[in-house]
């Protein structure tokens, strides 16, 4: 229906209608728009879009775990991001990779030309890498906010309030490579007497009436001076303390650790071997020991048929008479009476020859418990001291010194004897005649 047909009344209606609808357009337009800003803003607020950055770079072996956009911090604070990563030229053979990145201001401030470099560390255990600048310690800053000058000395003489001008440039002795003047030193009469004393007729200075907002000089370290600072300048150069990759250092050290695999190997076989002369060892040890307690038993039967013998021999009787003429049981008898003395000795020598035996028993169950316990810990023992083996070889080259000893002792030689079987005779033996005693007729 064509609007000329409506009434007037719905004519009305429907133009109110109609601004209505635009008026809801433009308010959604608008809250749209002032929605788009305000996010816009925060975002630019965010990421640093606002704010003044300062420019550097560095120079690094590789560019190994690094992407542009990463984070750069300062003393664990994020403060810039990396902007360029490219390759040196190829006639570079000092450096291969060239890094750019920017670090915003304020924190541009704790760059200063001594002590601040580019520490390159791992960032996880995958490869990736991360920039952190250092805070400096002395010199002078890398970026300045303040107007520069050049001056001569005469005009450094009428400058307005001249304590709050500076030198932007470190002064040299003309002889000798040492800083007389350093940079940032302020324009006083005694500062001006000694450029003039060191014949330098025009200098730059720095204004510190008026900082602005954007950087005005960077620091030049060939000409040790402030050069004005422009956006095609180029960035200051901080030298860096590159650390290799997590993932590098992990195949070094796979790779030390199998070239010294092979030498492990050889050091558990002498181990082994070492463990198995010990077991022996001890096993002789034991064998020895079981000898010597038959020895000891038949030095305990002798003394026990010797006191017997003598029991027999007190007595003025049939034995003695018979065996003995009146001048043998003479002598017979002062053998007795010096026997009990002579036999008292031999059995405390006995008893202590027990004593000692059972003491050198007990030292080698010691000596064997120490074994087992030292075959058990050997293996930390030779990894902890390297010297042990020739230490056991040693120990083993003395013991068979003290066994070969045992058996030349005169106590215990007849232990260690061979028993050789008597050669068979051709002829039979003898009959021995029988015995009789010395006044039977029959002897004579």
């Amino acid at each position: 229906m064509p609007l000329q047909d409506l009434t007037p009344e719905l004519r009305t209606r429907l133009s109110r209608l109609e601004r209505l609808a635009g008026w809801f357009v433009l308010a959604a337009l608008g809250l749209l728009l002032l929605g788009f800003g305000y996010y816009a803003y925060h975002t630019a607020q965010r990421k640093g879009w606002f704010v003044v950055k300062a420019r550097y770079f560095t120079l690094l072996d590789r560019a190994t775990g690094l992407r542009v956009g990463d984070p750069v911090k300062l003393m664990g604070f994020e403060v810039g991001r990396i902007t360029r990563i490219e390759a040196q030229p190829p006639d570079d053979f000092y450096y291969n990779v060239y890094v750019e990145f920017e670090v915003r201001v304020p924190y541009q401030g704790y760059l200063w030309t001594t002590g601040s470099r580019v520490r390159v560390t791992p960032a996880d255990l995958w490869g990736k890498r991360e920039l952190e600048v250092t805070k400096g310690t002395g010199g002078t800053p890398t970026y300045i906010f303040h107007p520069l000058r050049d001056v001569t000395l005469q005009e450094a003489a009428q400058l307005p309030q001249r304590d709050q001008w500076q030198l932007a440039e470190d002064i040299y002795d003309p002889e000798l490579p040492q800083i007389l003047v350093p940079a940032l030193t302020p324009l006083t009469a005694e500062t001006l007497a000694k450029l003039r004393d060191l014949g330098q007729q025009r200098f730059r200075v720095l204004d510190t009436r008026e900082t602005r907002r954007w950087m005005t000089g960077i620091w030049n370290d060939r000409d040790a001076r402030y050069d004005p600072y422009t956006p095609r300048s180029k960035p200051y150069w901080l030298r860096a303390e590159e650390t290799p990759a997590l993932t590098e250092r992990m195949n070094q050290l796979v790779q030390q650790v199998e070239d010294a695999l092979p030498g492990i190997l050889t050091l558990t076989n002498q181990v082994r071997q070492t463990l198995e002369d010990l077991s022996r060892l001890s096993r002789e040890l034991e064998s020895r020991a079981a000898e010597l307690r038959e020895p000891l038993e038949n030095f305990t039967n002798l003394g026990d048929q010797l006191t017997r013998l003598a029991t027999q021999l007190q007595g003025e009787g049939a034995l003695g008479a018979w065996l003995l003429d009146p001048d043998g049981r003479t002598n017979l008898n002062q053998v007795l009476a010096s026997a009990p003395a002579a036999l008292n000795q031999t059995t405390q020598l006995l008893a202590r020859a027990d004593q000692s035996l059972e003491q050198l028993t007990l030292q080698l169950s010691q000596s064997l418990e120490n074994l087992s316990g030292i075959t058990g810990n050997l293996r930390q023992q030779v990894e902890a001291n390297t010297n042990l083996v020739s230490s056991l070889s040693q120990a083993i080259v003395n013991l068979d010194d003290f066994v070969q000893g045992l058996k030349r002792h005169w106590l215990l030689r007849s232990a260690f004897r061979r028993h050789e079987s008597p050669a068979p005779s051709e002829h039979p033996p003898t009959p021995a005649a029988p015995l009789r005693a010395p006044n039977d007729p029959r002897e004579r």
